[in-house]
Order: C-alpha cells, then sequence, then structure tokens
C-alpha cells in the first residue's frame, strides 16, 4: 500500500501522520552501520519545506564524527521515530516512523555554538501502525503538513485524563453500547485535528474508537467548542452506559 490516498473516512493521510509524529518526536535513534544512537531533546531536529528531516547536533558528538568521515561527506542512517500516547494506556506505541537515507553536513546557518546542522538525503519512508505498514511518497510528505495539534495533543490529552474523567465517561455515550460489554477501562487516546479516539480496553484485547468533530480544528483554540460540541450530543443520547471507574 501507498500513501496515495486521503483515508475515505477523514482521517489524516499517512504522508500527514509522519509529518505530526516528526513535528511532536521530543526523541529518535538514528542506526549507522557501527552504532545505535539514542537522541533526545526537541531541539535536536526539525523538518524542512521539502518534508526531509534537519539534525542540528554538538559539533564534537560521535554521530556527526562519523559523518566528517564517511566517504564524500554521506553517511548512510536510518532514522527510527516512535509515536507513544502520553496518557497510560496497555499498548502505548501508536506508530513508528522509520527515515533512510544518508546523512550530510547542511551549509553553515544561524544557530547555538558548538553545534552542526545536518541534512537528511531521504531515500525511503515508512509508517508502521497496529493495523499496517505503509511507504510513503517523498513528493507527499513534501506537501504534507502536521497536524496542528501536533505540539499541543499530550498536554491536552494528560488534562483530560488527569482532571476530567466524567468527560472521558460521558463520550461513551457515543459509542455503540455493544462495544461497552466487558470493557475495563476507557481512555483518550490520541487527539487532532479531526476528533478524539478512545481506546477500550477489555481483559484481553482492545479496540480503538474514532468520536469525530462536527467540522475539522483550525487552531488549538477551537478545541474546547469541537469537545463541547460532542459532550452536547453525548447528553442526548438517552444511554444507561457508563464508563467503568479505573483503578
Amino acid at each position: 500500500m501507498t500513501a496515495d490516498d486521503v483515508c475515505a473516512d477523514g482521517q489524516a493521510s499517512p504522508a500527514e501522520r509522519v509529518r505530526t509524529v516528526l513535528a511532536a518526536a521530543e526523541s529518535f535513534t538514528a542506526v549507522t552501520d557501527g552504532h545505535t544512537w539514542d537522541l533526545v531533546g526537541g531541539g535536536l531536529h526539525s523538518v524542512g519545506e521539502d518534508g526531509r528531516p534537519l539534525l542540528r547536533l554538538p559539533a564534537d558528538c560521535r554521530l556527526a564524527g562519523e559523518v566528517a568521515l564517511a566517504p564524500r561527506g554521506t553517511l548512510p542512517v536510518v532514522l527510527k521515530f516512535t509515536d507513544v500516547a502520553p496518557v497510560a494506556v496497555r499498548d502505548r506505541v501508536r506508530s513508528r516512523v522509520t527515515i533512510a537515507g544518508w546523512l550530510a553536513r547542511a551549509a553553515p546557518e544561524g544557530g547555538e555554538s558548538g553545534t552542526a546542522a545536518f541534512r537528511m538525503v531521504t531515500a525511503h519512508v515508512a509508517l508502521e501502525t497496529p493495523a499496517e505498514r505503509v511507504t510513503v511518497g517523498l513528493d507527499e510528505l513534501a506537501l504534507a503538513r502536521p497536524d496542528v495539534l501536533a505540539l499541543h495533543e499530550a498536554a491536552m490529552l494528560t488534562h483530560l485524563v488527569d482532571d476530567h474523567a466524567d468527560v472521558v465517561a460521558l463520550l461513551t455515550r457515543l459509542v455503540d453500547p455493544r462495544l461497552l460489554q466487558s470493557v475495563v477501562r476507557v481512555w483518550p487516546l490520541a487527539l487532532d485535528s479531526r476528533g478524539i479516539i478512545l481506546r477500550l480496553e477489555y481483559p484481553h484485547s482492545d479496540e480503538d474508537v474514532p468520536l469525530r468533530f462536527p467540522a475539522p480544528v483550525d487552531e488549538p483554540g477551537q478545541v474546547r467548542d469541537r469537545v463541547g460540541a460532542l459532550l452536547a450530543a453525548a447528553r442526548a443520547c438517552r444511554r444507561g452506559s457508563r464508563l467503568p471507574s479505573r483503578p
């Protein structure tokens, strides 16, 4: 499967999901022939307008040294990004992004003293979810943009879980009651401009249920109103189902 199509139900395209994962990532792993590097810090990477990663690393780090010593100054490398749910669901990895190509020193530009900029000459991009593995075209990646809530999702979801368990309970009224049978816990798994995904946890399995906003969010300040619309719809459901209490 390729990323040629946006999902028919309005979900983000694979290219958009990749851009969202990269925008929100605070850590990633770089793999070369000789070493594996676990790099932590949101300032270590960014994404150029062409969708390709840009790295800014300490100039004296060993990875920067490998690039300097590589033939023609280009080092074969694989970058791995893991999208982890910010709340304590059973299986927290929501997706993985793998970018393979070559790392090369970028033209000097403004930045912190003692750092060096590197550009990724990308050859292959893949998005892996629990359901499938998708190859994402480089042209699609260049045209895609991250979700407008990419940098806000973690804080919003943890706030929802920590301070508004009653909201999650009310939202379950929008779930098919047959899916709530034998549910042990319900968590807000993901939040983007299109809506909220609830994770229904059963004793030995789970189910993810999307609740779509009546209209997409254009900026973070609109989330409160969109969630309010879902809650109004939930209150209108005269259903006795309730969220089991979390231990």
